[in-house]
């Protein structure tokens, strides 16, 4: 039974309905701020692979295009990596959708690979994941140890001169690919090599003993060599030799004209390059008798025949001019009296004696 007089009751009627209408607006406005936050949430989600997809991510100008990724990067690396070249600039967007591309792994690929101006982060991540490597050019000159060689080698690819150098020095591994650390420099041909960046420090020694084969099998050079009595490392040896008597290519072939003369008849060798190369004293203007007596098999003064191994690496036209050398009479040569830097060669050490004459009265003219 009601018992509020009229009035009272009429105002708790209106006090009740205006409490369901306040529950109704509340609920609304809930249901719109849901709606709003899905809503905002969808165009979130919908907005990224928009921007991955469709626009570009990476500058239109690289001061590189390059991007080395070391072996054993995480993704935290290699994110850092493509921020510090300016590869990536929102990184929000290059996070998601390397998560929706399945990018991030524990192992990340690694490698050089060579990134386009004005890419999006879909083609970016792509490329990183699937893409082609760009290679790299390794230049070898005329390296005299094969520790220069690692150091040389080093500037072009991932592997540093030290694990470089260790796998240079094992034995095993060396003899197994049939050469040995005195001959190991052998299968060095200086050139200009394509590789990729990451190779590592043994695929990068078989890669050499690939291409020294390869250029063994053009020109008839196997077969020159087994004409002259020789193997492939012995002529190489004997190149190196060459390569460090003289610049002039033009002579080449006459000075290992000269060398093969004397393994002939059994007579030392006696070249100056190799007592240089058992002190070691590269830096040497003159050698002397400290050279020439230094007890080492490399030092041709001390003993007969060809040394254990090269005493640098041999250019391609020093080794051509041992397999095509001259046919002559020479014994001997000394440097010219001029600044050629070229030689006089002679049959007798008689005639020999009259060009060292005449060239050390040059040197004592021009105090060299």
């Amino acid at each position: 039974m009601n018992t509020l007089p009229p009035i009272q009751h009429k105002q708790a009627e209106l006090l009740r309905h205006k409490n369901m209408n306040a529950k109704k607006s509340s609920a609304r406005r809930g249901i719109l701020a849901l709606l709003l936050v899905l809503l905002l949430g969808g165009a979130y989600f919908a907005w990224e692979p928009i921007k991955g997809f469709w626009f570009p991510a990476v500058p239109a100008e690289l001061a590189d295009p390059y991007v080395c990724i070391p072996t054993g990067s995480s993704f935290e690396d290699v994110v850092k990596i493509l921020k510090q070249g300016d590869f990536v600039r929102d990184e929000v967007n290059f996070r998601w959708l390397a998560d929706q591309m399945k990018y991030k792994k524990d192992k990340m690929r690694t490698g050089r690979f060579e990134i386009e101006p004005g890419w999006t982060n879909r083609e970016l991540i792509q490329h990183l994941r699937n893409g082609e490597q760009a290679p790299v050019k390794v230049v070898l000159n005329n390296e005299r140890l094969t520790e220069e060689v690692a150091g040389k080698a080093s500037r072009f690819i991932e592997s540093d001169s030290l694990a470089l150098l260790a796998v240079f020095q094992d034995k095993n591994f060396l003899q197994e690919l049939g050469y040995s650390e005195e001959t190991l420099l052998t299968a060095f041909i200086p050139n200009t090599y394509e590789m990729y960046w990451n190779t590592d420090p043994k695929t990068f020694v078989n890669k050499m003993v690939k291409e020294h084969a390869a250029f063994w099998d053009k020109n008839n050079r196997r077969e020159k060599a087994k004409a002259l009595g020789m193997t492939e490392k012995e002529v190489y040896t004997l190149a190196s030799i060459v390569e460090r008597e003289t610049n002039a290519n033009s002579e080449k072939a006459t000075i290992a004209g000269v060398y093969l003369n004397r393994l002939r008849i059994g007579m030392k060798l006696q070249a100056d390059p190799t007592s240089v190369f058992a002190t070691r004293d590269f830096g040497t203007r003159r050698v002397t008798e400290y050279h020439t007596s230094f007890d080492s098999p490399f030092n041709t003064y001390v003993y007969k025949g060809l040394p254990p191994g090269p005493i640098s690496m041999a250019s391609i036209p020093s080794i051509d001019a041992v397999l095509n050398a001259e046919n002559h009479k020479y014994l001997y040569f000394c440097a010219k009296p001029d600044e050629s830097g070229t030689h006089a060669f002679a049959e007798t050490f008689a005639a020999h004696k009259v060009n060292a004459q005449r060239f050390q009265a040059y040197v004592r003219k021009n105090r060299m």
